[in-house]
This record gives C-alpha cells, structure tokens and sequence, in this order.
C-alpha cells in the first residue's frame, strides 16, 4: 500500500494558467455568495452566549489539526509524506460553505454554522497558514532520511500562503458584505441561488482541476479512499464528542459536528496549484487527498445530516 500511494507524486496533474485562473474565480465567487448570507447582528447574538463558537473554533482551529498529526502517526507505516502533508492541508483550511446548508437541513443552530464559517473563513488568512507550517514542519522533522528523500523540495512558507488566502477569501469576503450592506434587497434574492450553486460550482473546480487527468484520477482515487474516509470520521467525530463533553444543546452539537467535518478543500486546491507555494511536480498524493476530500464530506456530510434530522431534539440542554 505504502509504494502504490507513494507513486501518486510521480503523477503529473496538467493544468494551464487559464485553469488556474479559473478555479480562482470559481472560489471567490463561492465566497461571495457566502457572504451575502452574513449579518452583523448574527455575530451579536451567537457571541452573546460564547461557548458555543468558542468550542467549535477551538475544535477547528486547534482539535483537528492535532488529531489529523495523531492519526498521521498511527499510520505512520503506511502514508507516504505526500499523503500525510495533504491531510495536514486539510485540516489547516477553513470550515466549508455548504456545512451551513447542512446544518439547516440537519435542523441544528444555523447561525452559529453561519458564524464559525464567517470567522474562520476571515480568519484563514492567518490560520491557514500558520497550522500548515507548524504541524507540517513537525512532521517533515519526524521523518528518517529514507522518507525525506522521497519528499519533493518543498518550502512550507507562511506569508505567500498568506497573501493567496487574503486574495481568494478576504476580498470576496469584503465585497460581499458590502454589497449586502448597500443593496440588501438584491442580496437577500442573491442569496439562497449563490450558495445552492456554490456546491455545483465546487464540483466543477473538481472537474476542472482533473479534466485532462481524468482516467488518472479514477485509477488512483482507491488508494486514497479509506484514508480519507477515516480522517472525515475522525473531524465528524471530534465535533461531537468534543461539543458533547462540553455540554452544549444539541442543537449546537448538530451544528459543531458538522462544521468540523466539512472543510474547504477548494481552498486547498487553489493552493496546491500556486506556483508561488507549492512546487508543481511531486504532488500527486497531496493534490489526490484534497480533491476526494472535497467530494467525500459532501457524501458524509448530508448522511450525518439526515440521520441528524430524523432524529427528535429532545432535552436541549442535555
């Protein structure tokens, strides 16, 4: 298993500029329509009673992360570096747009979902960053020499990933609540087409980033399967133990669960294929993992949401 994912590096994604420049449309327009879902007063009142958020952006922020290194080190033996830094990537990027959609339809608090997407999404341009360099070093320092050789030259930086991040989510971001704020009736009609759309956008960023590999990624996609089922389960599974042992409403719980299983994988694909960040060749197990995440937790996601929703809200404060 080890030598079958380790040769996805060898695989050479074929992606010209305009694609690029494509899927980095597709994704500030995802963002946008984000933001035409966002109200201040939202903010006001989901941080009137903080512990929720407070969790949920510690179970994100910092929770996944660290149980995306553990499972990383249990399998140890088996991931090549390539595969282990792709999950690390993950779990670095900001909740996903459609955990929102989810949430609703999983009858749990939507605006604390709309909340913990608005501020780590904002606040990706640090997090991002920071949780790819500090647990992806610490990785890359635990490897033998046999390993790192097999790694490609790869600079974990912080600031170009800075920049990227400031550009695809912080401006959409901007001009989204601005657009709210001067025309409200137009953004309240925008609203619910952008974001339904926004799922059919992402998948076409899928496509897109694949379309001329497309053989090679159905042939490849098994080998990466079960490792990303396993650490969606894992994220699915931190969110509610972790919003259950804090006593939150189930409501709440519904929601935390949720948001820190999806992740916005589109994010980082548009980052694995920055010339600026990443080196483009040798990232076959990174760019693998990222894409099928980003098709997987839309999968598990509405499952957990369904089931969610099937079952009564009894005691809201248990």
């Amino acid at each position: 298993m080890y030598e079958q994912l380790q040769s996805l590096n060898a695989i050479t994604i074929n992606f010209n500029e305009a694609g690029i420049h494509t899927i980095n449309i597709v994704l500030a327009f995802i963002m946008f329509g984000v933001a035409l879902g966002l109200r201040p007063s939202m903010f006001k009142e989901v941080f009137s009673k903080p512990k929720s958020i407070t969790t949920g952006l510690f179970l994100q922020w910092i929770g996944l992360p660290a149980i995306t290194f553990l499972l990383i080190l249990l399998m140890y033996r088996w991931i090549p570096p390539m595969i282990a830094l792709g999950m690390i990537l993950v779990a670095s990027c900001p909740g996903g747009n459609i955990s929102n959609f989810m949430s609703s339809f999983s009858k749990g608090n939507t605006e604390l979902s709309i909340s913990m997407t608005a501020v780590s999404t904002c606040t990706a341009t640090f997090i991002t960053p920071i949780n790819f360099a500090f647990w992806g070093k610490m990785y890359t320092n635990l490897l033998d020499r046999r390993e790192a050789i097999d790694i490609p030259e790869l600079t974990i930086s912080f600031w170009p990933m800075f920049w990227q991040v400031l550009i695809l989510l912080g401006i959409p971001i901007i001009l989204g609540m601005l657009f709210t704020h001067w025309c409200p009736k137009w953004a309240e009609k925008l609203k619910k087409p952008m974001q339904v759309s926004s799922l059919f956008f992402f998948l076409a960023m899928i496509v897109i980033s694949f379309s001329q590999n497309f053989t090679l990624f159905i042939q490849h996609i098994w080998y990466v399967f079960f490792i990303v089922l396993i650490h969606n389960f894992a994220a699915l599974s931190l969110g509610y133990s972790g919003a259950a042992l804090m006593k939150l409403p189930r409501r709440d719980r519904r929601s935390l669960t949720i948001e820190t299983g999806i992740q916005n994988s589109g994010l980082g694909l548009v980052l694995l294929f920055n010339p600026n960040i990443f080196p483009q060749e040798g990232l076959g197990g990174m760019l693998f993992v990222t894409a099928w995440w980003g098709i997987w937790h839309i999968i598990s996601g509405l499952t957990i949401a369904t089931i969610f929703r099937r079952k009564p809200l009894q005691d809201e404060a248990a």
